[in-house]
């Protein structure tokens, strides 16, 4: 089984995407964290995030590079990610490491059989896997998603605004949505999920549910 859920940044895609791989045994991947590390490798080497050399050079590179989760997570390489994933080259190259972990997922630590995978994103069930079997889009107001976020920042001492985080996430959303390749937007059969007034173990439960569905 394939579980395909895309949103915007802070809509807490991520954290269901987790949960949901726990709750059924499914291997997961953030295919965010994919563009973040490409965004971190150009930047690291001094290149341009929009420049199509720099950033497709750097994504051939993602499979061979174990970064730490705080570096990608930092405002610059946030900001550099949607840039970098906006270009053609950058997306091709990883669309095939998607796919392949989708269609054969790796074993779960443990040993437990892996039973399926949850991919999210902001394309994959429009892009990645069209024929997933649960889909899955997952939003909130961008206030609240600068909220999140601007409490996240703080929490890791870096210096904020909640202005300029809101300003950076609506900036963010207009990019990935209105980028030519694999713009973010629900699939037309994808299953909406607005967290905004939901607490996350609330949202968490409304995607088992219709996950668990899917197995009747």
């Amino acid at each position: 089984m394939i579980v395909a859920i895309d949103g915007p940044a802070a809509s807490g895609k991520g954290t269901i995407a987790r949960k949901l791989a726990q709750e059924f045994d499914f291997a997961h991947l953030d295919t965010g964290s994919l563009y973040r590390m490409t965004a971190f490798l150009v930047l690291e080497a001094g290149g341009d995030p929009t420049s199509p050399k720099d950033a497709s050079a750097a994504a051939r590179a993602v499979a061979d590079r174990l970064i730490d989760d705080e570096a990608l997570r930092t405002r610059e390489v946030t900001d550099a990610a949607s840039k970098v994933a906006a270009i053609p080259e950058v997306r091709a190259v990883l669309v095939d490491y998607q796919r392949n972990f989708g269609n054969s997922p790796p074993a779960l630590a443990g040993g437990s059989p892996v039973k399926g995978a949850v991919v999210d994103g902001r394309d994959i069930g429009t892009v990645i896997f069209p024929g997933a079997d649960v889909k899955l889009y997952v939003s909130a107001s961008p206030e609240e998603r600068a909220r999140r976020r601007h409490l996240e920042l703080r929490d890791r001492g870096e210096a904020a605004e909640f202005a300029q985080v809101l300003a950076d996430v609506k900036a963010r959303d207009e990019r990935d949505a209105s980028r030519d390749i694999s713009p973010m937007k629900p699939a037309p059969d994808a299953h909406l999920l607005d967290t905004t007034d939901l607490s996350i173990e609330a949202a968490f439960e409304a995607a088992r549910d219709i996950v668990a569905a899917a197995f009747k």
